[in-house]
């Protein structure tokens, strides 16, 4: 009679285990949806408005990056790729360039089609379309933006009270070896862009690091 209770309640832990696999299963099925499991980080974002300093030219001219840029993973279908990547994102940026020496402001804005972050730390891309007059003939290019966030502010600093940088993909960071008489510039892939080498002088940037998430089942 022991062994045969012994037997029976090792049928019902067996039983009970498989009833929690199968458990364990749904819901890992439904956090694979494309969508944040419930108990998961935010999704990724990058937000924040900030002047900033070329590190490599001393001019009057002011500088600046605006992002609102959110990821959306698997929401962009590409050609044999139809449920799109885990770097999908959506939002805007916006560049504003004033000319000292033409006392002119130039801007720029474009939709956000990638990001990537890791701590303290992002790379997007945004695709231009709209240019002011007398812009750089930038619509319908892609062009690229890295970020670093250096936390809190600190007022008081040389740098203006913030270590946050910022880099982007263009003026001399971009460009193919060989040619002719000039380099030519390369083309941005999604998500691509070089590491924040410009520091911020005025404002600042806040990423929220989120791990990319697994494809959709199904």
């Amino acid at each position: 009679m022991r062994s045969s209770s012994y037997r029976k309640m090792a049928a019902t832990l067996a039983a009970l285990a498989v009833l929690g696999t199968v458990a364990t299963a749904s819901v890992a099925s439904a956090d694979d949806s494309g969508k944040r499991p419930r108990s998961g980080p935010a999704y990724a974002k990058v937000t924040g408005s900030a002047e900033f300093a070329l590190p490599y030219v001393k001019d009057d001219d002011i500088r600046s990056f605006t992002f609102d840029a959110s990821a959306a993973p698997y929401s962009r279908p590409l050609p044999g790729i139809p449920t799109g990547l885990p770097t999908d994102a959506r939002g805007t940026v916006k560049i504003s360039h004033y000319s000292a020496q033409r006392h002119v402001t130039y801007t720029s804005e474009g939709r956000v089609d990638c990001l990537v972050t890791g701590p303290h730390t992002a790379t997007l891309t945004a695709v231009i379309t709209k240019v002011s007059p007398g812009g750089p003939p930038w619509v319908g290019k892609r062009m690229g933006f890295s970020v670093y966030d250096g936390g809190k502010d600190n007022a008081g600093k040389d740098n203006g009270g913030s270590r946050d940088r910022v880099g982007f993909s263009w003026n001399g960071v971009n460009l193919l070896p060989g040619g002719t008489a000039t380099a030519p510039e390369a083309e941005v892939g999604t998500c691509m862009a070089p590491a924040p080498y410009a520091p911020v002088t005025k404002g600042g940037y806040t990423v929220q690091h989120a791990d990319l998430l697994p494809p959709p089942q199904g």
